[in-house]
């Protein structure tokens, strides 16, 4: 008996980061709001009963200590239970730009491999252990992430606007950034890094564009990571310049996203990039934003043969459950 899907994982973009101060587990205290969207990873995945567990994975890049592979196991572990699965990835999310495309894969394996198992368990904590942006993909669309990350709360769905990302191809040290940053076990502008990011997201849930509440928004990994590489600052300029209603790096950086008012703006943003001598070299990525029904009808259409047909909640349960 081999259980079969094909799932689209989809990358996310922080719409706003604060950095406050660094905690005694060694992780920084974060702000942050985390949005889906359209541009996805695919994994097929294959599942079968089996007296020892074998997992392997067909991944061109060779990514070393894959997450997929490592949240499978702890699937099964959970589950207490022996498989073989095999999983084939192809990659579109650009690896080490902010995209959380390797965390988004690990969600993927969390919300798949009990639906082929027919069985479930609570997926929160092993996340969580996973790392700090596997949580929020668990049900994505628009999400508060406090503490490292692993704490999410969900806010009002946004308007689908669309998007256009660009990778230069840069890879920024995470750990090097928060260093850069400086940020100790105390930091005397904590509150007003709270309240710059509570009045965004009261501008966020109000207005429901992204677009619009982009002037109230920060990354805190700016100011570091655009010293480090100004390149990053000419592209979001670049951007500014072609029409874009906000412009922001995401996560530590480096991939700049920025929000159009129409498709129609977007595209002749990008057919502009494309066609410059220098901005076409880089990696240059139409998307739109996913809200959280949209994500998630996403997930039940990928596994529709695999849950209840009378499935309306959410996490979705096996149609193999006993």
């Amino acid at each position: 008996m081999i259980r079969r899907a094909r799932i689209k994982s989809l990358a996310k973009i922080n719409l706003d980061l604060r950095v406050l101060h660094q905690r005694p587990d060694g992780f920084h205290e974060l702000r942050t709001v985390f949005q889906t969207i359209s541009l996805a990873d695919t994994i097929d995945i294959e599942y079968e009963p089996a007296r020892r567990t074998d997992i392997s994975i067909d991944d061109p890049l060779a990514i070393p200590g894959n997450l997929v592979v490592k949240a499978a196991q702890a699937v099964l572990d959970a589950l207490k239970i022996h498989a073989r699965v095999h999983f084939r990835l192809r990659k579109k999310i650009p690896m080490g730009g902010g995209l959380g495309g390797g965390s988004s894969n690990a969600a993927a394996v969390l919300l798949t491999l009990p639906i082929l198992a027919g069985r479930s368990i609570e997926t929160q904590g092993i996340a969580a252990e996973l790392g700090s942006d596997v949580p929020f993909f668990l049900a994505g669309g628009t999400a508060v992430g406090i503490g490292r990350g692993t704490e999410v709360y969900e806010l009002p769905e946004l308007k689908p606007e669309p998007i256009l990302l660009v990778s230069p191809g840069l890879h920024v040290a995470t750990g090097l950034a928060y260093q850069s940053l400086g940020r100790g076990l105390t930091a005397n502008d904590s509150s007003s890094r709270i309240n710059g990011f509570q009045a965004f997201v009261r501008v966020l849930a109000s207005g429901r564009s992204a677009g619009a509440a982009s002037p109230f928004g920060a990354n805190d990994f700016e100011a570091v990571v655009f010293r480090q590489y100004p390149l990053l600052q000419t592209i979001g300029r670049r951007l500014s310049k072609l029409g874009a209603a906000g412009v922001r790096m995401t996560g530590s950086g480096s991939a700049i996203f920025a929000a159009f008012g129409s498709r129609l703006e977007r595209d002749r943003a990008e057919a502009v990039l494309k066609g410059d001598r220098v901005f076409g070299k880089y990696l240059i990525m139409p998307a739109s934003l996913v809200n959280r029904r949209s994500y998630q009808e996403l997930w039940r259409r990928q596994l529709h043969q695999h849950i209840r047909v009378d499935q309306s909640l959410w996490p979705l349960q096996s149609r193999y459950a006993k």
